[in-house]
């Protein structure tokens, strides 16, 4: 089993830890992996995206082009990635900076306003993890356990309440994902 897999937004919203924590993830559980980060001169506030691959089996290539899961935490990641996903694929968006959604039918859209709710929990540098916890709930592409220990190895020392809210965040994003 192969699942590509996209993660796109603005620079600073996290997109590429998105990636990065599914691919260190997927690799700790024994899968194959791949992680290909692209971003803009701009970086923060420029469009940022990941490709991601978790897969059973050998990867022949980091390059995603028609990806299974599609993360846009923005219109504009929406409107150039959401054409190329495949059909029976997974959309997620953010509502709250997705505000002309996506029109296609032949994709599951779990559509959540991932701002408000990362607001909600107290931060939105928690946006990316409620991102991570929609797809483990969606797919079971990886463990809440494995991302729980690496989030600790993380964060612990440094930062312990925003590794409270982070955890928070994808128990709250696996509710959304096992609830579309």
């Amino acid at each position: 089993m192969t699942t590509e897999m996209i993660c796109a937004g603005f620079g600073g919203q996290g997109v590429l830890t998105i990636g990065k924590f599914i691919a260190q993830s997927g690799m700790k559980e024994g899968k194959n992996v791949s992680w290909l980060p692209s971003y803009g001169p701009e970086m923060r506030g420029g469009t940022a995206n990941v490709s991601a691959v978790v897969s059973d089996e050998p990867i022949a290539s980091p390059i995603v082009s028609y990806p299974d899961i599609l993360v846009a935490l923005n219109q504009p990641s929406l409107d150039k990635f959401g054409p190329s996903v495949r059909k029976n694929g997974i959309i997620i968006m953010n509502t709250n900076a997705c505000p002309h959604g996506c029109k296609r039918d032949d994709v599951q859209i779990v559509a959540a306003p991932m701002s408000d709710i990362s607001l909600e929990i107290g931060s939105i540098r928690v946006l990316n993890m409620l991102a991570i916890g929609i797809v483990i709930g969606k797919t079971g592409l990886i463990k809440y356990e494995t991302m729980e220990s690496d989030l600790n190895a993380f964060l612990k020392a440094k930062d312990p309440d925003l590794l409270h809210k982070n955890l928070e965040a994808i128990k709250r994003g696996m509710e959304i994902g096992q609830g579309h």
